[in-house]
């Protein structure tokens, strides 16, 4: 199980906040996934039937996306979840298929909206830390874009830098790939996201796992408050 600590100055600059960690060992991704396809339609469908007649200001009026659109408004940002939900909703799109551990993040994500990343845990070196971003750090992105971070922004740092951030999502070098047999769940929740949505999110990942793997361990499962 990986050992992993929050800091006195994310608790400190973001008061209200939770930070949902869920971690699964013993996965494997080498069987059939119809479980995990069948469950991502399923959320499809009742996406659309809970919000076919909502506008983006409905959508921003739930509570938590309008946590979420408060803090990324912050930074001058739209939240992107939002826009994976308004794909699905209104432009009819449904959700990729990328590979079942990140599949069934989406999958939770889109039915919850709360923002979660998804990490190879066997590529996280501690100490690993929940924590803010300073003046002067960047992070390289999954599509090798190095970003400067936004003082204040919530991360996860390891020995080798900042893995993650709100605002500019995962680095480059701890995201979930095919060969994962070991991933770590990071989901992030700014005051104003009720803790209820968290754990459903949590849930909801685990569930979509055991649809495609019925054994996997579960290393952590645990709510961070600030």
């Amino acid at each position: 199980m990986l050992s992993i600590s929050e800091t006195a100055g994310w608790r400190e600059a973001h008061p209200g906040a939770t930070i949902g960690l869920l971690e699964l060992s013993g996965v494997d991704t080498t069987g059939p996934s119809a479980g995990l396809d069948n469950r991502k339609r399923e959320a499809e469908r009742r996406l659309r039937s809970a919000h076919q007649s909502f506008t983006r200001q409905d959508f921003l009026s739930l509570p938590v996306i309008a946590a979420y659109d408060r803090y990324y408004t912050r930074f001058r940002k739209t939240y992107h979840v939002l826009l994976q939900v308004e794909s699905i909703v209104l432009k009819g799109k449904s959700l990729p298929r990328i590979s079942p551990l990140v599949d069934s993040n989406f999958a939770a994500e889109v039915e919850t909206f709360v923002l979660t990343a998804g990490h190879d845990a066997d590529k996280l070196r501690g100490p690993i830390v929940l924590d803010v971003s300073r003046d002067g750090e960047s992070l390289t992105q999954m599509n090798g874009t190095s970003r400067a971070l936004y003082a204040g922004d919530m991360i996860m740092r390891d020995a080798d830098g900042v893995s993650c951030s709100i605002i500019y999502g995962q680095d480059d070098r701890s995201a979930i790939s095919e060969g994962t047999t070991h991933a770590l769940y990071v989901a992030y929740a700014p005051a104003g996201v009720p803790v209820e949505a968290v754990e459903s999110q949590l849930q909801g990942i685990e569930a979509n796992v055991r649809s495609f793997c019925p054994g996997v361990v579960v290393e952590q499962r645990r709510l961070v408050r600030a």
